[in-house]
């Protein structure tokens, strides 16, 4: 893995549903990322919580259908445009030393 893979942790706050999460993804072995979703009201969330606590280096560049944060998602019964499953993405591409630490932001105009 790159240099500077490392414990990272996100807030999201998810719009209208007001269902904010903290996010904390960090490297755990060679090719493995764990992952804790935390302070969330979201009943969904916490669903997908209980089931998504790692993926391998594959499954995190895995296509939507076989993902498992997307798979978790959908099983917990989150709304299609949640986002908090790409941001347990982009926290673990992060923890991996494969993305650099950039929010991400949708604007209305």
């Amino acid at each position: 893995m790159a240099e500077g893979a490392h414990f990272v942790q996100v807030n999201v706050n998810p719009g209208v549903c007001g269902f904010e999460c903290v996010i904390k993804a960090w490297h755990h072995e060679a090719r493995m990322i764990k992952v804790a979703i935390s302070e969330s009201k979201c009943q969904h969330i916490q669903r997908m919580s209980a089931h998504l606590r790692q993926m391998t280096l594959n499954e995190l560049f895995a296509p939507v259908p076989r993902n498992p944060a997307f798979v978790s998602a959908t099983e917990a019964g989150c709304h299609s445009s949640c986002p908090v499953p790409v941001a347990v993405l982009k926290a673990a591409e992060v923890a991996m030393g494969m993305a650099l630490p950039k929010d991400v932001h949708i604007r209305f105009l």
